[in-house]
């Protein structure tokens, strides 16, 4: 019986809370090997993998160093001693090819990248793509590592259209949407609410800016003043929360607003579960920073929650307008409040909008279908090189 051929994952940090999609994608491989390279192991517990390697922090002889930075003109990933290290963990396993989570990872490996002899992919998830100004020749990197790369991938058509204004051939990109285990979140029957207008908002994301939450809390606050039983979840961790718990106190609505904190993939089901709606307004912030399509909307749709949410990123992609959710232009509360208003008065509209958002992201983002094409693109990488 022949080998299957060897895909090693590059990811820095294996892995942070939020990188549940990547976890998704190593995991389910099937016609591949894996193994997964990283320099920092977090999370082990909430995400189990048999075979990590950890890339060594290397102290670099004085004289090589020196030798290699100001006589060989070497760039520091190879001075330092981090090519090194990386090239005795691949050599060490028969790999075929490697898997580069996130594009300024791919900058930061580039010189390796252009040495390896085999293919190398790179993923491209949304932040990857802004500008770094406290980086200079970052974007000029960035350029070159499309030019050198057999194939990347991204998780949109906006994603696609940002690389390709970066100079990237259109014929290397390939789509690689995030996709989820739908069976993990099953469609349920819901009910409306009650005469004290019940609904049950939630927001399940990181604590960030792009992701439009202060826009969130002041739509509920206006939506709660007709709606005595309302309430709004916010699920997830992150550097704005103390700002937004202040908010909600001086909305008059701090009784009214959860703060669930991370969720594991059973209690996110059980609270999509609990709820009738799925908000979730992100904007681009002003360094460019935007979404790919976010898990946790596609995990609430799976379920049957409408999604209110902007037409930012990939989630139009998404998001059918008038189909599975309504949209909205980024940070137009007036837009969002009235979608709001308009879904939960017309309990036609929003069984309609369920049923469809779960059909639909079962059609078009389930994980085995994911993996399947995420596979095909390897090996078409593979196919590459070989022709070469």
């Amino acid at each position: 019986m022949p080998r299957k051929p060897v895909v090693a994952n590059y990811c820095t940090t294996f892995l942070k809370p939020e990188m549940l999609h990547i976890y998704r994608q190593v995991t389910g491989l099937t016609r591949f090997e894996t193994f997964v390279i990283c320099k920092e192991r977090r999370e082990e517990a909430r995400f189990p993998f048999p075979d990590v390697r950890v890339h060594p922090k290397v102290r670099s002889n004085f004289l090589r160093r020196f030798w290699l930075k100001y006589i060989k003109k070497e760039p520091p990933i190879v001075y330092r001693g981090e090519y090194g290290a990386l090239m005795k963990i691949l050599e060490r396993t028969e790999v075929d090819l490697m898997h580069v989570y996130f594009g300024h990872t791919g900058v930061h490996l580039l010189p390796i990248i252009q040495r390896w002899p085999k293919p190398v992919v790179v993923s491209f998830h949304g932040m990857d793509v802004q500008p770094r100004e406290d980086k200079p020749g970052y974007l000029d990197n960035l350029r070159e590592l499309l030019q050198t790369v057999p194939l990347v991938m991204v998780r949109s058509d906006s994603l696609r259209q940002r690389l390709l204004d970066l100079g990237c051939p259109e014929e290397k990109i390939r789509m690689n949407r995030t996709s989820i285990p739908t069976g993990d979140f099953p469609l349920i029957e819901r009910e409306t609410p009650g005469a004290d207008g019940g609904w049950h908002l939630v927001q399940a994301c990181r604590l960030i800016e792009k992701k439009g939450l202060d826009l969130t809390l002041r739509v509920f606050a206006a939506f709660a003043l007709d709606h005595p039983g309302a309430r709004l979840t916010i699920a997830g961790e992150g550097p704005l929360e103390d700002e937004l718990r202040a908010q909600a106190v001086e909305l008059g609505i701090g009784d009214r607003v959860r703060f669930a904190g991370f969720l594991k993939s059973s209690e996110l089901r059980d609270l999509y579960h609990d709820a009738h709606l799925f908000i979730h307004p992100s904007r681009l912030t002003a360094d460019q920073n935007q979404e790919g399509v976010p898990n946790s909307m596609l995990e609430a749709m799976s379920t049957g929650l409408p999604v209110l949410a902007t037409r930012h990123g990939g989630i139009p992609e998404a998001v059918e307008e008038g189909d599975t959710g309504l949209l909205c232009d980024e940070d137009d509360e007036a837009a969002l409040l009235a979608n709001l208003q308009a879904i939960t008065t017309d309990s036609g509209l929003w069984r309609k909008l369920g049923d469809a958002a779960a059909a639909s992201v079962r059609e078009n983002f389930d994980r085995a279908r994911g993996v399947e094409k995420l596979e095909a693109v390897y090996a078409e990488a593979l196919a590459s090189k070989s022709a070469q």
